[in-house]
């Protein structure tokens, strides 16, 4: 019955119940509406709030007395690799990526292309480009180079991030081939590539 009238008032009240669940996060510059169609009719969510999702996912965790606490559980069949990070451990290697990617030039705004194995160093990409500001756009490493070369013309990334090889249950997937065929294909030139 809780869900039903929480449901009903966020139909009845949507700005009210909205701006009430945000009291509930950390924002960075607490938001003063909660729904706002733009000039364009779009609507926007929050439009004068500033928060990072990095921050929500990691920092808010460890500042809270959780940073001993299991974060993220890697356990793939493929490889047979187990390995487990704490919100604090995390955070630390997304904090050290994301000085690497501000290091080479990526900025707020900027895109960065995500090109990679389901590996623990994907999920730390992710959110270090969040960290800083920056778009990520993951493309399924099982992509072929002229698929990959379509998404790099579409997404405009300043970097990419790879990895050597992927592999599958029967095979690996080499992926430097793969890269350096899709940015040579591709129209736009991507500036760095980290492997």
């Amino acid at each position: 019955m809780a869900y039903q009238h929480e449901y009903d008032r966020s139909l009845t009240s949507p700005d009210k119940f909205w701006m009430e669940q945000a009291q509930k996060l950390d924002w960075f510059e607490q938001p003063g509406s909660g729904l706002y169609k733009d000039e364009h009719k779009l609507y926007r969510w929050f439009p004068d709030g500033r928060m990072n999702t990095c921050h929500l996912a990691l920092d808010y965790h460890v500042d809270q007395g959780r940073g001993d606490q299991v974060a993220l559980i890697y356990d793939s069949p493929a490889t047979g690799s187990k390995a487990s990070y704490t919100y604090r451990e995390l955070r630390n290697e997304v904090s050290r990526f994301a000085g690497v990617l501000k290091d080479i030039g990526v900025s707020a705004g900027d895109t960065v292309i995500i090109y990679m194995p389901m590996i623990p160093q994907t999920v730390i990409a992710m959110l270090a480009c969040a960290r800083i500001g920056a778009i990520h756009s993951v493309v399924f490493g099982g992509f072929a180079a002229h698929e990959l070369a379509i998404r790099i013309d579409d997404a405009k990334p300043r970097v990419m991030l790879t990895a050597s090889a992927g592999k599958e249950l029967n095979r690996i997937i080499p992926y430097i081939p793969i890269v350096r065929k899709a940015r040579e294909e591709a129209q736009h030139e991507v500036e760095a590539c980290i492997v």
